[in-house]
């Protein structure tokens, strides 16, 4: 079993016991008083490369990023550097994160949110919804295709946007064929032994029809990395780790997006 099927294994145990904890039925009857409309989508198609910054507390891989720093601290840093959206990692066992480090940044940010974790039971977009998430992730390699169809279906329902990841060319097929996916994110993470890939970008993107919004995920961390996606068409990227371990996490990023003190991003 790599780590990906341990992951999804584990996920599927803490969704039944949270299940037994909060019925369903509760987190409908909370989803009528779901705050204001962040358009996720819509914020990854501005001029340049849109950044999503992720708060992530620890990986299988890296183990403890940061320390002594609240989830508000960071996403107003965020917000601070010329982020485009906030990815915040929610996944307790293996990465260390919570739904209530995403309510926390809900509070604190006026950004689209996208809950980062592994989405494998329609149980899970209810209570992404309910937490004030705008958008959430599905992992083609984490999910069969009827499960794959259906959550996505069921999570436009819920007005939330997807970002579909890919690791192949098989997984994009899948993305593009079964979905037709508007948001497309390529994971240059192998997520069997965690290596990373930047090279798999521009080798995917040939294959991605116009009009889509293609994300790239893992491995960036330089100003000139962005601007080589960005000639190639890129929409975005997502990152995560470089900005946790920075002393100023506004400052890399500002960095990255060559935003102001005010989070203003030159034209």
């Amino acid at each position: 079993m790599n780590v990906l099927d341990r992951i999804v294994a584990s996920t599927r145990e803490d969704v039944r016991r949270r299940r037994e904890e909060v019925p369903l039925s509760r987190l409908e009857s909370e989803l009528a008083g779901r705050g204001d409309d962040r358009p996720f989508s819509e914020a990854l198609t501005l001029p340049g490369v849109a950044v999503i910054a992720e708060h992530k507390r620890r990986s299988p891989s890296a183990g403890t990023i940061r320390e002594g720093a609240t989830v508000s601290d960071v996403v107003l840093a965020y917000e601070r550097g010329g982020a485009a959206a906030i990815s915040i990692l929610t996944e307790g066992r293996h990465f260390g994160g919570s739904l209530d480090d995403l309510r926390e940044a809900r509070a604190a940010s006026a950004l689209p949110i996208l809950r980062k974790d592994f989405i494998v039971d329609p149980y899970q977009l209810y209570e992404s919804a309910a937490a004030g998430a705008d958008a959430i992730l599905l992992i083609v390699a984490a999910l069969e295709p009827r499960v794959l169809g259906a959550l996505y279906g069921e999570a436009r329902a819920l007005d939330l946007d997807v970002l579909v990841e890919v690791h192949d060319e098989d997984e994009l097929e899948r993305a593009r064929e079964q979905l037709d996916a508007d948001v497309i994110g390529i994971n240059t993470r192998n997520l069997s032994d965690f290596s990373v890939d930047v090279e798999r970008t521009f080798e995917l993107l040939a294959h991605i029809p116009a009009g889509k919004t293609v994300i790239s995920e893992s491995g960036f961390h330089s100003r000139e990395q962005l601007d080589a996606l960005e000639r190639v068409g890129v929409d975005g990227v997502l990152v995560g780790e470089s900005l946790m371990r920075a002393d100023d996490p506004g400052a890399a990023l500002r960095a990255l997006t060559g935003a102001d003190e005010t989070g203003e991003l030159a034209l």
